[in-house]
């Protein structure tokens, strides 16, 4: 059975998502990939304001390529998620709820997730083509300078996944732990 989820995301729908469950989610999150992290993690470190509220965010690892005519973006395949793993225990600490990519987590994140309560929904690798037909509109939030890799805010409906890791760390298949 697929589940519908509507961002944002409440502690009681984490709470009810369980590794292996296939998910269809509607409504916004934000995207950003290894530049992105790599700022917003400087940020905190200086104890600086950061130019996007992550408190309740779900994140879409992805650099979306340009829209065709007609399209609110182009393929938008999510990225390789360890890729992010040095940078998202702070974020998750700043109020990250769910993050989706591809591949496995380290064991710091995934302990990370089960303190804060967070999700890791994993996306299909190859699927950039089909995914992007569930992304409705985009708005450039932060980081124009870095080109596709700006953190973005989607309007998706029906953006279809998977949970890889849940809250209490469960994981949906033994390889989405980096060893």
């Amino acid at each position: 059975m697929v589940k519908k989820i509507t961002l944002p995301l409440t502690d009681e729908v984490i709470k009810d998502l369980k590794a292996g469950d296939s998910v269809l989610i509607s409504g916004t999150m934000i995207t950003g990939r290894d530049a992105a992290h790599k700022r917003l993690y400087e940020l905190i470190e200086k104890g600086e304001e950061l130019p996007v509220n992550l408190s309740g965010e779900v994140i879409y690892y992805v650099g979306p390529a340009p829209a065709k005519p007609g399209h609110a973006v182009g393929p938008a395949g999510p990225t390789s998620s360890y890729r992010m793993d040095k940078y998202t225990p702070a974020l998750l600490d700043k109020g990250l709820k769910a993050m989706i990519g591809k591949g496995a987590r380290s064991s710091e994140v995934i302990e990370s997730m089960v303190k804060n309560g967070c999700v890791y929904f994993a996306a299909i690798g190859g699927a950039a083509a089909l995914i992007s037909k569930s992304i409705k509109n985009v708005e450039t939030l932060a980081y124009e300078d870095l080109g596709t890799e700006a953190i973005y805010r989607f309007t998706v409906v029906d953006f279809p996944a998977i949970v890889a890791i849940d809250s209490k760390g469960n994981l949906a298949a033994p390889s989405l732990i980096k060893k």
